[in-house]
């Protein structure tokens, strides 16, 4: 990885990080603070998305560009994982069991759908 593009990878990342916070936070406003659905939507369609890229024909530069950096800023695990420990922590099993598991399968599944769809582009 050249410099250059290892720059391009970490303003990329930033700006992953920028949307990520600006749709989790358009979804809050929206539905409140009682279930994720900001950091849940965000991890399904980042899913998806790197799901779509993966098959395509591209240079390794751009992978590193869209996939570690974009979608790498954009996606987070570490939120899932605090979210659903403080939902336990506040005695709110089910939406922490509810939370982990849509997290896990949804993203699996839409990373599956997003393989699909770039294969076939």
């Amino acid at each position: 990885m050249t410099p250059l593009v290892f720059l391009v990878v970490a303003l990329a990342g930033g700006v992953g990080a920028a949307l990520r916070y600006l749709l989790d936070l358009a979804i809050r406003r929206r539905t409140g603070e009682r279930f994720p659905w900001g950091i849940l939507v965000v991890n399904l369609t980042g899913a998806l998305v790197l799901g779509i890229l993966s098959p395509l024909p591209a240079d390794e530069a751009w992978r590193w560009i869209l996939g570690t950096g974009l979608l790498g800023g954009y996606t987070t695990f570490s939120a899932v994982a605090v979210t659903t420990a403080l939902l336990a922590e506040e005695g709110r099993t089910r939406a922490a069991v509810s939370y982990a598991v849509l997290s896990f399968v949804g993203s699996v599944v839409a990373a599956a759908v997003g393989l699909t769809v770039g294969s076939l582009l």
